[in-house]
């Protein structure tokens, strides 16, 4: 008989011997009891995984659950919650997953004290410490958490000390936020990356994982932070203006790569944040560190790229990514209309993008796509010339030894992001903009070219342009199922 997952096979990391001192929740980004989950793999929450192996080097007994991942109904989560008894429940905080977030909070037994961080923490925490469902709340910890969060955990009394942790008085009804005494205020904000311990992968439900060539791979950060200010984007630099941006040093990076190839045979690797290939200045020394270490005859990598960045890119600086094992870019692309682009303030042209993707796949690099549908102000003659840009990018992909792909949504706006004032000052309110829905263009799981991005597909339902929103998810679905043929010729599997 097979062996059906209970609670605490659930939690990730945590000694089930000793009590828990802290839970960290990824929540659902819908309520799977409602409409289970028709894809297998989402991304790990790595951010939660770094927090969860500080504290744990701190000498506290934590663990991770990511309802998300397990495609979690939302009473079930919250009684893996209760059941496991955890002192402190950790929650991250994302625009999409607010709501759910909120109704766990609101359901955690007495005793259970809560913090919560993330990009919606930070960009509406007024709006957070006075929702009544988030009434146990005891610390809001605005920005990176790993060395604040071991603190709380310590003792909850310092957090008077911690910069950027806010909290509600019960009582009087005011909020309060921690000040920095008497030490440096970047040990808190932004510590040392190279200081970090490694992710203890322990924390984490599907990394590294078996893809579908048969490699093992992992997801890995190089960096925090980023220099660019695309309006649609919560780490653009002007919503976050604390941030340090920081670099992994090559060494370190390279060690990390080494330690999950020891311990889980890992061959392939996805460099997730904004930076790694974002700035010349990082990209040299990195590559001259993976050649030194033969990283290409050893590993392939993949990582996020900006096309301004790789369009000055000398050719043997491509050269020298491809001999390196660089398997696929990920690029913003974004829009085929230059007018949308301008808009997104990306700085690029479409022109640029398809110099840059054909740079790259005649190196053999695959490229992936992004593209956004529906940006504020776009309109029919922007959507087509999205879709021209598209098939011109698909068509050199069959003419060249690399492969692209496109990984197309729908425009949600987020709070914290540069386009989300200009939304609210043409008079949205913020109530209609955080109202996101779930959409099914799966046809009820029937559509099985669509299940892979099934998890993405959700929506406020506002038109932001002139495209009416059942042609916007039109001309999505019709991307989206070419895409999966293109990648799934008939005769394989899907």
């Amino acid at each position: 008989m097979e062996h059906q997952p209970t609670a605490p096979d659930l939690i990730a990391g945590a000694d089930p011997s000793r009590p828990l001192d802290a839970l960290f929740v990824n929540a659902p980004l819908r309520d799977y009891a409602l409409r289970p989950r028709v894809n297998d793999y989402t991304l790990p929450v790595l951010g939660l995984a770094y927090i969860a192996t500080y504290a744990a080097r701190a000498g506290h007994n934590v663990g991770v659950l990511d309802a998300e991942a397990h495609g979690l109904g939302l009473d079930q989560a919250l009684a893996i919650i209760n059941t496991a008894r955890p002192r402190w429940v950790g929650m991250n905080l994302l625009a999409p997953t607010y709501e759910l977030s909120a109704r766990i909070a609101a359901g955690l037994d007495n005793g259970i004290a809560l913090m919560a961080g993330g990009h919606h923490a930070k960009a509406m925490p007024q709006r957070i410490l006075t929702d009544p469902r988030m009434s146990r709340l005891n610390a809001l910890v605005l920005g990176e958490g790993e060395t604040r969060v071991a603190a709380l955990l310590d003792d909850e009394k310092r957090r008077a000390e911690l910069p950027g942790v806010m909290w509600r008085d019960r009582l009087l009804g005011t909020t309060a936020t921690g000040i920095a005494t008497g030490t440096d205020r970047t040990q808190w904000l932004a510590p040392h990356v190279d200081k970090l311990p490694f992710v203890d992968r322990a924390y984490l439900t599907q990394d590294p994982y078996r893809a579908d060539d048969g490699r093992t791979e992992a997801n890995i950060v190089g960096s925090r932070g980023c220099p660019y200010d695309c309006g649609f984007c919560g780490a653009a630099v002007s919503a976050n203006p604390d941030i340090t941006i920081r670099t992994r040093s090559p060494e370190n990076i390279v060690a990390e790569l080494d330690q999950l190839h020891t311990q889980s045979a890992v061959t392939a690797f996805r460099f997730v944040d904004d930076l790694f290939l974002g700035a010349a200045r990082i990209i040299r020394p990195a590559m001259q560190a993976f050649t030194e270490h033969r990283i290409g005859d050893r590993y392939a990598w993949d990582a996020t790229g900006r096309i301004n960045v790789l369009h000055r890119a000398d050719n043997a600086l491509l050269d020298t990514l491809a001999r390196n094992g660089l398997r696929e870019v990920a690029l913003g692309i974004e829009s085929g209309s230059d007018h949308i682009l301008h808009a997104m303030d990306k700085r690029i042209t479409a022109a640029m993008t398809e110099t840059v993707t054909h740079r790259l796949l005649e190196r053999g690099i695959n490229v992936k796509g992004y593209f956004i549908l529906g940006y504020p102000g776009e309109q029919p003659d922007d959507l087509n010339a999205t879709m021209r840009h598209i098939h011109r990018l698909w068509h050199l992909s069959d003419t060249l030894p690399g492969r692209f792909r496109a990984s197309v949504f729908e425009f949600r706006p987020y709070p914290g992001t540069p386009v989300w004032q200009h939304l609210t000052t043409a008079g949205h309110t913020p109530e209609a903009l955080l109202t996101y829905a779930d959409v099914d263009l799966t046809d009820q799981g029937a559509d099985t070219s669509l299940h892979d991005r099934d998890e993405f597909n959700f929506s406020v339902g506002i038109q932001f342009g002139g495209v009416p929103l059942p042609a916007l998810r039109a001309a999505l679905a019709e991307l989206a199922r070419e895409q999966h043929a293109r990648t799934h010729p008939k005769g394989t599997a899907a």
